[in-house]
């Protein structure tokens, strides 16, 4: 589970920032060591998506750097583009890790060459103990790092332009144990972020969706359609195969057995779920295409599906403008799901942008967002993006009004609306269409 972010020099943001997921309040006789919700709010252009687009290329890198980045043409990057300084300087990106019980700190640093740093340390008996540290080219190992001899030939492969983590994932193919090792664990925490800055469907047809092979998940999926009270009350998945596919088995005397035999494996990774919707209708229920559901039943059910693993198998999920796919209340029963024992046994997290002040609120008398849940972005007269906590105003824990409060500007990250400005557009409007006319 995530612990903490920590990034500088990013779009716009330009200074250090940290989204810290360590809660604030504790309780219980063994309090988790991480929120499992964060909400992040502020006005348009604040940072708010930034902030997540942050954690995605860190994930990017870690991922793909060994093969997406051409040594000698240095990384793709978008620092802060507002003052000259933070063109060449680097940029940052910091992740706290817990691990099966175990902290890990992992994290880089690049530049328009290629990486400048990288480093991890792992904290078992919570003690501090360093996995390798890296300076351009130049490494160093901790003196209790497993597979040693391993970790130092695939440096000497490594690209100036491509992180260790990601070209060590590479080889994870050697003894059961090597696996295990602090390298693994957190690119295996990278792979399992499931992020959408897009809301939406992805794909868009019915033959492309990843319907839930699990019980549990599945139910999650119709629970939030059911939820929220679109008409639908239940899925029908069918394996289909598409009508371009090739006929099998193909003539042997046409193709040979390796040939055949890939084919077959592609045959096979072609089938999909043609899913179908229930609706209750006067005389039973009627099945429905997904092209014939709403857009927003389509973009509701592209996140429930995505929400349904995350919980099932564990992981983090980051969704860009929540309130662009989910009226409040449904949002507030995504939230629900993430902050359940019951219904996220697996500590599965939710970070997510909003612009929806109602999250802020309460339904029933209960909280949407504790706390420690609540973050805001704002941007200064200069342009850079700050990140910061509801808990640095204090807040009650009963009888205030977040919401209002928020809306009056009492937090701050709400827009600077100029009414005045407003006007003299009107007005230079009406006086265009006055001389047009004339």
């Amino acid at each position: 589970m995530l612990l903490s972010f920590r990034f500088a020099n990013h779009r716009s943001f330009r200074d250090e920032q940290q989204l810290n997921l360590t809660p604030a309040y504790r309780s219980g006789d063994e309090p988790e060591p991480a929120v499992r919700v964060v909400g992040i709010f502020g006005a348009n252009a604040s940072g708010k998506s930034n902030c997540l687009h942050a954690l995605s290329f860190m994930r990017r890198l870690v991922l793909s750097s060994d093969r997406e980045v051409e040594p000698g043409l240095g990384i793709v990057r978008e620092p802060f583009r507002l003052t000259t300084d933070s063109l060449e300087e680097p940029s940052h990106y910091v992740v706290d890790l817990n691990l099966n019980g175990v902290r890990h700190t992992y994290g880089f640093a690049v530049d328009n060459d290629g990486v400048a740093e990288e480093w991890l340390y792992h904290y078992p008996r919570k003690r501090r103990r360093r996995v390798f540290e890296r300076t351009r080219d130049s490494y160093a190992w901790g003196e209790d790092t497993g597979q040693r001899i391993l970790l130092e030939r695939i440096a000497e492969v490594t690209a100036s332009t491509a992180l260790f983590l990601s070209t060590v994932a590479r080889f994870g193919h050697g003894p059961p144990a090597a696996t295990d090792e602090p390298p693994h664990g957190v690119y295996r925490w990278f792979r399992d972020i499931y992020g959408r800055e897009n809301p939406g469907l992805r794909p868009t047809n019915a033959l492309g969706l990843d319907w839930p092979d699990s019980g549990p998940s599945r139910r999650v999926v119709v629970e939030l359609l059911r939820a929220a009270d679109v008409g639908i009350v239940d899925v029908v998945a069918s394996t289909s195969v598409p009508l371009d596919e090739p006929p099998w088995p193909p003539p042997s005397s046409v193709i040979r057995s390796s040939m055949h035999t890939r084919l077959r494996q592609a045959s096979e990774r072609a089938l999909r779920k043609r899913l179908r919707f229930a609706h209750q209708g006067p005389a039973g229920e009627v099945l429905f295409e997904l092209a014939e559901e709403s857009t927003g039943t389509q973009q509701l059910l592209g996140l429930a599906i995505e929400a349904a693993e995350v919980l099932s198998s564990g992981g983090t999920m980051c969704v860009d403008e929540i309130d662009a796919s989910l009226h409040p209340l449904l949002t507030a029963k995504l939230v629900g799901l993430f902050q359940s024992v019951a219904s996220n046994p697996r500590h599965s997290q939710l970070i997510f942008t909003s612009h929806d002040a109602a999250l802020l609120g309460t339904i029933d008398t209960e909280e949407i967002l504790r706390r420690d849940e609540i973050w805001f972005t704002e941007k200064d007269a200069d342009g850079a993006s700050t990140l910061y906590p509801l808990t640095d105003f204090k807040p009650r824990k009963d009888g205030e009004n977040r919401q209002r409060r928020y809306l009056n500007g009492n937090y701050g990250a709400v827009p600077d609306l100029s009414t005045y400005l407003f006007e003299q557009a009107l007005a230079a409007r009406r006086q265009v269409d006055d001389e047009a006319t004339s």
